[in-house]
């Protein structure tokens, strides 16, 4: 799921958000059916039965929501988008509560790295990735000479992005940002895909009725958010559409203007796994800390089967288990996926698959799968305690940012740990246990 921020969604997926919920409505008429057909007295036809009444509260929520919709129509109004078009896009909009909770619970944000890994990159995902290179060579090798990204990166992002299309979601794009947008916590950023969206319909590009994708609004077969659809989306197949849901050659070449557009060079790989020298300060292990290949492969870091690294300009090192777990040399590449999905652990995974697709091998060192990862309650209380130390991690949301990391490794260094800025359950009972 492309965003201005860090989704999944994965996905949404993103977006990813790598295996969607069931829409509500699907889910309630697949129950329905498998209670009709089973033994018992048979159950009265649907309309015949009374609908629930809402609660109060329920129905305050929705007046508040028709409020905030209203507000909004009339500043879209403002800005040129026609009545025509705010009353084919937004008449009926609803409110759509799945999508709040998703927002909270995005699964590369919010589980350990390695389970991520492990559903997001396993073996029937590799090898429909290699199978649909033979299928759609033509397509891939068209986005691919066009772009200069790999034909392997563009199956990793469509598999993680929608299972190969098998699944790009069934939320109306207008609901799920209204939802997103009236709720509040991202409300700037919903209230701008939500114009963008309607700029979409307005200029006629796709009919809104097939505005169809994730909890978070993203859209296609490797979930574009509207602002991304109107910036990077192309016409591959010249039949005047750009067409991100049926048409493959628009599909792949999209995806690949959008990560030749922010930042990809073709004479770099996304990144690799590495062995970092005895004695490695893992505080260097950094994204923000940034120099050429060369310069780590001097300080002794070679690629994990001894082997010279790649050439790379601006090469971070990446512990994203910690210390404890496998180190990776990532370039400008592995950036230009961030700004797909602001996500760590989705460009591991998009550069991990992308690898496995294309014949690589899977990560050799060891994660620390004794670990577990702290909830978001969990964080919040670690960062808490951390600002209570003086170690300023910023307002305490559950989100481990770059402010946490940072404050985590200072604190780690006062009290003597290897300072990786990785949260674990043994370094919250110690900022919980002391005064």
């Amino acid at each position: 799921m492309t965003t201005a921020t860090s989704t999944d969604c994965l996905h949404a997926l993103r977006p990813a958000r790598l295996q969607r919920a069931f829409h509500p409505g699907l889910l309630a008429a697949l129950l329905l059916g498998a209670c009709a057909s089973g033994p018992g007295p048979a159950t009265p036809p649907a309309a015949s039965l009374p609908a629930p009444a809402a609660s109060a509260s329920e129905a305050a929520e929705d007046a508040r929501f028709a409020q905030w919709l209203a507000a909004f129509r009339a500043q879209a109004r403002n800005t040129g988008i026609s009545e025509a078009t705010l009353h084919t896009a937004l008449d009926g909009v609803q409110r759509r509560e799945h999508a709040v909770r998703q927002d909270r619970s995005q699964p590369e944000f919010t589980r350990a790295l390695w389970e991520y890994l492990d559903s997001a990159i396993s073996p029937q995902r590799v090898a429909t990735g290699q199978q649909k290179l033979v299928e759609l060579r033509s397509e891939f090798d068209a986005a691919s000479a066009g772009y200069g990204v790999p034909a392997a990166v563009l199956a990793a992002v469509w598999g993680i992005e929608s299972n190969y299309g098998r699944n790009y979601g069934d939320v109306p794009v207008f609901d799920a940002l209204a939802t997103l947008g009236f709720e509040g916590r991202r409300e700037s950023w919903a209230r701008a895909e939500l114009m963008a969206a309607l700029q979409i319909v307005q200029r006629g590009d796709i009919d809104h009725a097939r505005m169809v994708g994730s909890w978070a609004g993203a859209m296609g077969q490797t979930q574009f958010l509207p602002s991304s659809y109107l910036a990077f989306a192309v016409d591959a197949d010249g039949d005047g559409r750009r067409d991100i849901w049926a048409s493959m050659a628009d599909v792949l070449s999209s995806t690949a203007n959008f990560l030749a557009r922010s930042g990809w060079r073709a004479d770099e790989p996304w990144g690799a796994e590495v062995r970092l020298p005895a004695g490695f300060d893992p505080a260097r292990a950094d994204a923000d800390l940034r120099q050429d290949a060369a310069q780590w492969t001097a300080e002794g870091v070679t690629a994990i089967d001894g082997a010279p690294l790649p050439a790379m300009a601006e090469a971070a090192i990446l512990q994203p288990a910690g210390a404890r777990g496998p180190a990776f040399i990532v370039g400008r590449n592995f950036r230009s996926i961030l700004r797909y999905n602001n996500s760590t652990s989705y460009a591991l995974t998009v550069g991990l698959l992308s690898q496995r697709i294309a014949g690589g091998p899977a990560v050799q060192a060891t994660w620390p799968r004794e670990l577990r990862a702290l909830t978001w309650g969990e964080l919040q209380v670690l960062q808490q305690g951390l600002n209570r130390r003086g170690f300023d991690s910023g307002t305490a949301d559950g989100q481990m940012g770059p402010a946490t990391r940072r404050a985590l490794r200072q604190y780690q260094r006062s009290v003597g740990m290897p300072a990786d800025g990785y949260p674990t359950a043994e370094l919250l009972e110690r900022l919980r246990g002391e005064p």
